[in-house]
């Protein structure tokens, strides 16, 4: 198979989550019409808008109403007020949210990046190294990019301040999660793209975890610690909305502890008892 062949298979493979999302949801006479590259990022659109509505919806449903005062007190339940400015927030930036894995889908497309469309190109132990290689690479680029945005004065002035002004248990929810500037939430997600340069990774995946990232950072906003080491999870990010200078890393906890910026949540509140 020649290049041009190989680099069809990721267009045939974008069509046909196109067909899935826009032909289940929509009227043909609305999408097919587009082109391709259009037709990609509103399938993009509407699966990051449901992905993110119903994800948090649930989990708010669930911590906050079915399981109230288990998970958190009632004073630190945030108000109706609070999550629908989030979803505000949210919605306002989710086009250009979703602009990003459609660009890197059109450069994975045009054979710019180190893709691979089957596992069995490589088989299943590369796919699993090159993961992992992925993903290192992800927790590094997005330690920095999010510690940046802190340090560069200007950066977090103009563009991570917006997501900062939830800095309370009390204000913090599942759909702070998505609730940032534009320019800051595709510059947080931009590693996942730089990583297909670098190491080879399969289409699909690369969109799947762009995708998970909607998921993990409603998870992570939720204030509620879940004690599974190394995961950086909600107790971690609860500190760093609180002090501003620890925890800026995303899965695991290893970037910080390496760059000293780590703060554990039990050590915390063990310092707050004395």
């Amino acid at each position: 198979m020649d290049s041009e062949q190989y680099l069809q298979l990721f267009v045939e493979e974008s069509n046909f989550y196109n067909h899935i999302v826009l032909g289940t949801l929509l009227p043909a006479r609305v999408w097919e019409p587009l082109p391709h590259f259009f037709q990609s990022w509103l399938r993009n659109y509407i699966g990051g808008v449901l992905l993110y509505l119903l994800s948090g919806f649930l989990w708010c449903f669930y911590i906050y109403y079915l399981k109230r005062n288990v998970y958190l007190p009632r004073d630190a339940i945030p108000s109706n007020k609070a999550m629908l400015l989030q979803i505000y927030v949210a919605m306002k930036a989710m086009p250009w949210y979703c602009a990003l894995p459609s660009i890197s889908e059109y450069m994975i497309e045009n054979g710019w990046t180190r893709c691979f469309s089957r596992i069995n190109d490589i088989g299943w132990l590369g796919y699993f190294i090159y993961l992992a290689a992925y993903l290192v690479i992800v927790e590094f680029g997005i330690y920095w990019m999010h510690r940046e945005l802190h340090d560069i004065k200007p950066l977090y002035k103009y563009l991570h301040a917006t997501h900062h002004i939830y800095n309370k248990q009390n204000t913090l929810s599942p759909f702070a999660g998505l609730a940032f500037h534009p320019l800051d939430g595709i510059l947080q997600a931009v590693p996942h793209v730089i990583a297909l340069f670098i190491v080879p990774v399969q289409l699909t995946t690369h969109l799947g975890l762009l995708f998970i990232e909607a998921i993990w950072t409603a998870n992570i906003h939720d204030c509620i610690h879940g004690k599974l080491w190394p995961i950086m999870g909600a107790g971690f990010h609860t500190i760093h909305h609180t002090t501003y200078r620890h925890n800026y890393g995303h899965y695991t906890v290893w970037m910080d502890w390496m760059f000293g910026t780590l703060r554990d949540p039990l050590d915390d509140g063990s310092k707050k008892e004395i």
